[in-house]
């Protein structure tokens, strides 16, 4: 893919020439976004082999959830990653061979578990995030303070907008 994020195919169809969408906000949007994406994902794999040399970058994501929110039911942690149920009983068995996550019987109901970080899970994904967080803070140390936080805001304004 190109760095403005055309593939080089045709151009989808508009509503017209004035479509709000073709305004210049929104082009640089678009651009500025697939590349953040592309290095966000080529991230996401140099994460999951700081934690593990096994983990696949997909299940990082789980990791960090679970690091977030505490245990959780496997259908959860499926809906909030959206994959299918097969997926995450995979994702989490190779993460339980891999000595990350544990899995413990759901006091609300006996017939389902509860996903865990491990000990060795917490320390793993804890380490990772520091550093990860050490590294933002050095590229963005000639940033005002107030415009980091700025950023990370609209940042989740847009993330809670594609909730929708």
């Amino acid at each position: 893919m190109h760095e403005d994020g055309n593939g080089g195919g045709g151009r989808a169809a508009s509503p017209g020439p004035a479509s709000h969408v073709e305004r210049p906000g929104f082009l640089a949007l678009e651009r500025e976004l697939t590349v953040l994406l592309r290095r966000a994902r080529a991230s996401q794999g140099e994460m999951a082999r700081a934690v593990h040399p096994d983990l696949e970058p997909s299940a990082y994501g789980l990791l960090v959830r679970l690091d977030e929110c505490g245990r959780q039911r496997a259908t959860e942690l499926a809906a909030y990653i959206g994959v299918g149920k097969a997926t995450m009983s995979r994702q989490l068995r190779a993460l339980e061979e891999l000595g990350l996550v544990g899995r413990e019987p759901d006091p609300a109901d006996g017939r389902a578990w509860l996903v865990a970080l491990t000990e060795e899970g917490h320390e793993r994904v804890r380490r990772v995030r520091e550093a990860r967080r050490a590294r933002y803070a050095g590229r963005l140390a000639d940033w005002d303070p107030a415009e980091v936080t700025e950023l990370a805001r609209l940042l989740n304004q847009l993330n809670r907008g594609m909730e929708k």
